[in-house]
């Protein structure tokens, strides 16, 4: 396991938290798009320690600080009350940078939810990329800078990796590849790890079937959006091997089949894993039980809030990173059955955007990946493998 986690501390350390000492010079605020360059992370940085940093010759006013990181968090306390002066779970952060003896902490501002104004738009319909974000710097001096710097790189790391053990993955079966891929695309969303972290809903299952007899499954992708990015169990065969087994439910997320993980695989390599099992007489399968239909839920305080999301036909066809939709569990790639407790399975497009642009406060959505949408409505023929 050490192998995927370079870094200075135990794993086991970083689980209970470490503490360095450091003086805390300031913190400032920057507008930043959502996912710049390292490039521009590191102008960033230099820019927040020029606007912190007293000019040459003057006295800067320091704060001695223990700075405390963990999987979980990252909490400044002053080290002479040992009051805490911030407390950002890890996840909020954004980039850390070390310069010299000077460690830069990013964060992303978390906006009390019914005031998400973290984007703010530039120009309306400005393209993703363009759309500015609030981050707070946070500057600290310390002789441990750069150890500073890796420890928090290898919280991160050790968070992910107790994740997927908690979802029966084994972070040694992801290549170094998939792993650094995976950590860079995760956005972690508190229900959902919530969901997935809790043991009761992570289920290891064996399927008996005969040699030559195909599983009897369609599994569609889980929407970009999702959490753990993997497949879903869309359809069964009747009295195929799956069906027969009892065991699964249409809407469990497959995390991996005969010990190989299927997280962050695209569809076809998964479609292929399965349809090799052909001639297995027992199939392991480790799954995490989700219900068919994602809840969403979507707080927008006023009109005008930008709900974030495009559909069309019914399909969430794009979402804004970071805005209340996302937020709220709307996934790309999903249909929209349900708004407000009013199904619209087979309302009009027009409708259904119109429904959507005037909905203020809570907005309850139920959406299921498109694809099985077709499946259960009977207006695609499951190919099943």
């Amino acid at each position: 396991i050490h192998a995927l986690l370079p870094g200075p501390c135990e794993p086991e350390d970083l689980i209970d938290g470490i503490i360095f000492a450091a003086n805390y010079l300031g913190s400032t605020q920057l507008l930043s798009e959502r996912n710049p360059s390292k490039n521009i992370r590191m102008m960033q940085a230099q820019e927040a320690v020029s606007r912190v940093k007293s000019p040459e010759g003057d006295v800067q006013t320091l704060t001695e600080v223990d700075l405390f990181i963990s999987t979980q968090r990252i909490k400044v306390l002053n080290a002479d009350t040992q009051e805490t002066m911030m407390d950002n779970a890890l996840r909020t952060i954004s980039y850390i940078a070390d310069i010299g003896n000077i460690v830069v902490l990013m964060a992303r501002r978390r906006m009390p939810r019914t005031a998400s104004q973290d984007c703010i738009e530039t120009t309306p319909g400005a393209p993703e990329a363009k759309k500015q974000y609030k981050m707070i710097c946070h500057v600290f001096e310390s002789e441990d800078a750069q150890l500073i710097a890796q420890s928090i790189g290898q919280a991160f790391s050790v968070a992910y990796q107790e994740f997927l053990r908690a979802n029966g993955i084994n972070p040694e079966d992801l290549s170094q590849k998939e792993y650094s891929d995976i950590i860079n695309t995760q956005e972690m969303y508190n229900d959902d790890l919530i969901h997935f972290s809790n043991s009761d809903n992570c289920k290891e299952l064996q399927l008996e079937k005969q040699k030559g007899e195909i599983l009897g499954i369609v599994i569609v992708e889980s929407g970009w959006g999702s959490i753990l990015p993997t497949v879903i169990l869309a359809n069964m065969m009747n009295g195929g091997p799956a069906a027969r087994s009892g065991k699964l439910s249409i809407g469990d997320q497959i995390m991996s089949i005969n010990n190989t993980s299927l997280v962050g695989l695209p569809l076809a390599t998964c479609q292929g894993i399965i349809k090799g099992l052909k001639n297995q007489v027992q199939v392991k399968l480790n799954i995490v039980s989700c219900p068919p239909v994602t809840t969403v839920l979507i707080k927008r305080p006023d009109l005008k809030y930008q709900l974030g999301f495009s559909v069309q036909n019914g399909i969430i066809c794009s979402l804004m990173r970071g805005g209340i939709a996302e937020r709220g569990g709307v996934r790309v790639g999903h249909r929209i059955i349900e708004i407000n407790g009013q199904s619209v399975v087979a309302t009009a497009h027009e409708k259904i955007v119109q429904a959507l642009s005037n909905s203020v406060g809570e907005i309850h959505m139920k959406t299921m990946p498109a694809a099985m949408f077709r499946l259960l409505t009977g207006q695609e023929t499951p190919m099943y493998i």
